[in-house]
């Protein structure tokens, strides 16, 4: 299966709909949001999207900018934090209902020269309703329309890679998404984009380029560290993988993917002391699942190269 644009900044708007509660469940997240200067950030939308329920909702920061989302399912969920006047941000986590899942802190850039009016909202919002009803060509012109009514929300041309990409049109994903870094040259959204379109073409020496154009310590994200890290996997590039994955799980102890694929990679470098260390923290977050039975059998054969 070809991966997706991962932990791409997506422009989303609020969309005052009403969800059912499909979504519900016993986990609960929640977080803090502050400026560039480490100041709380009041009245910022964080808008919870289940991929697993197809649903979901919505909660406000308050004054200490923090959020709280309970009750919900686990599985996958997407997040977006949304405030005029900021550059809106976007994450993927995995929650669980049966563990405490790890705070997450967002810091929000002020979006200089725009502004975000009702006019450019209903803008995006017909886009994105768009793409979201896999209607993608209308939804790449319903936002070329945009940017050529507002061409300072460059941004947009993440939308219409995104469109491009989920249709395997790469060369035109790659064009938008380069059309991003004209204007932000440091944007690894952007540069991560480029990397997979030429992943999934199978051009994996440009794709490795364009992920070493990002620099490893300006990456916070888990999610990202594991997929550049996955992709450095797949190759065979297991010393470069084992950096992103060792990252990934110490921003999240309880990251269950990050240390399954950190195991695997100790494994693959005949690390097999570190091996059995990760493999064995693994099962203090899953020591039931079919995966853990794998996970088990793993320890105890390296148990007998040591």
């Amino acid at each position: 299966m070809k991966k997706g644009a991962v932990a791409l900044l997506l422009i989303v708007v609020i969309s005052g709909l009403l969800f059912s509660q499909t979504y519900k469940g016993k986990g609960r997240v929640f977080g803090t949001i502050t400026d560039e200067q480490g100041n709380p950030i009041e009245g910022v939308t964080v808008k919870l999207f289940s991929e697993r329920a197809n649903n979901g909702f919505e909660v406000m920061t308050d004054a200490s900018g923090k959020w709280v989302a309970s009750w919900i399912r686990g599985g996958s969920w997407k997040i977006d934090f949304i405030k005029p006047g900021y550059i809106p941000e976007s994450a993927v986590i995995q929650v669980s209902e049966y563990k405490n899942n790890p705070e997450i802190n967002i810091i929000m850039k002020e979006a200089e020269g725009i502004l975000l009016t009702e006019e450019l909202k209903a803008a995006l919002t017909e886009g994105n309703n768009l793409y979201d009803e896999g209607r993608y060509e209308e939804a790449i012109q319903a936002f070329q329309k945009l940017l050529e009514e507002y061409p300072d929300v460059y941004i947009v041309h993440m939308n219409i890679g995104n469109s491009y990409f989920v249709m395997e049109q790469y060369d035109k994903a790659e064009a938008a998404y380069k059309k991003v870094l004209e204007q932000d040259p440091n944007n690894n959204d952007a540069k991560l984009a480029v990397g997979n379109c030429y992943q999934n073409q199978g051009n994996n020496d440009m794709a490795l380029e364009w992920y070493n154009k990002i620099e490893f310590d300006e990456i916070k994200d888990p999610t990202v560290l594991y997929n550049i890290g996955t992709n450095f996997y797949n190759l065979a590039k297991f010393e470069d993988a084992l950096k992103y994955y060792q990252k990934s799980v110490e921003l999240k102890e309880d990251f269950e993917d990050g240390l399954y694929q950190l195991g695997l990679t100790y494994l693959n470098l005949t690390k097999y002391k570190e091996s059995i260390v990760v493999f064995e923290k693994y099962l203090e977050y899953d020591n039931e699942s079919g995966r853990a039975d794998q996970v088990k059998a793993f320890i105890e054969f390296l148990k007998t190269k040591i």
